[in-house]
């Protein structure tokens, strides 16, 4: 499996205004921001673009002021990460999520997951800590969290405009409850603190895809209770 490429650790703001990390060339990683108001957030990157890591828009919805800081910054072993000097955990979807933080893209519902990405999964759904994904990487929460809901939008194709439906059925296969949403809406899962959006598991406009990552962040942030 190949490795984690990259996380950052944040504070996030009530508005959304949060800044993120870049990647390391082999190891996980996390990037430190300056103290700020909020809850403090870990974003965990998985590469640079769509095909190879993270997608960037996904990255960078809702990060206005400081989205230029996705490839600066002083990076530390993401290893170092831990629940309890954070708020809570968001994972931006791409293929990142499902060729780096797991074998999804290869393996499908046989998929393993990143060690370091399991651990913190499971450190923070045990620490009772909110946890966003969106897009793709959901099937990481269905892979790992037993039992948890999460979406990655419809479940038929309906003409291309969900061409992933498929991967709907992948996260039934891992045990996991698989719920309907558009892409303007985020699911919570109350019990498990999962809060999942589709983003580009749709066809659709930009401002679609920020519109729902925008809410599966403001759930977050609503679930950290600051």
């Amino acid at each position: 499996m190949a490795a984690v490429r990259a996380l950052v650790v944040s504070r996030l703001l009530a508005a959304s205004s949060f800044a993120p990390l870049h990647a390391s060339t082999a190891r996980a990683a996390l990037h430190s921001s300056a103290p700020r108001p909020g809850a403090r957030v870990a974003l965990v990157l998985s590469g640079c673009g769509v095909y190879d890591g993270t997608e960037l828009h996904e990255a960078s919805a809702n990060v206005l002021t400081e989205s230029a800081r996705i490839a600066r910054g002083k990076i530390t072993d993401l290893a170092r990460l831990s629940a309890d000097n954070h708020d809570a955990a968001i994972f931006p979807g791409g293929f990142g999520a499902a060729k780096n933080l797991s074998t999804f893209a290869v393996d499908g519902k046989d998929c393993k997951v990143h060690e370091d990405v399991e651990r913190v999964l499971k450190e923070f759904h045990k620490a009772g800590k909110p946890i966003g994904l969106c897009c793709i990487a959901p099937v990481l929460a269905a892979k790992v969290l037993r039992g948890v809901e999460v979406t990655v939008g419809h479940e038929q194709e309906e003409g291309g405009k969900w061409p992933y439906a498929g991967t709907a059925e992948a996260i039934k296969a891992l045990g996991a409850k698989h719920c309907v949403k558009g892409v303007t809406e985020a699911h919570v899962d109350q019990k498990n603190k999962v809060v999942t959006t589709p983003a580009f598991m749709c066809e659709a406009e930009l401002h679609h895809i920020h519109d729902g990552i925008g809410a599966m962040v403001k759930k977050v942030l609503e679930l950290c209770g600051k």
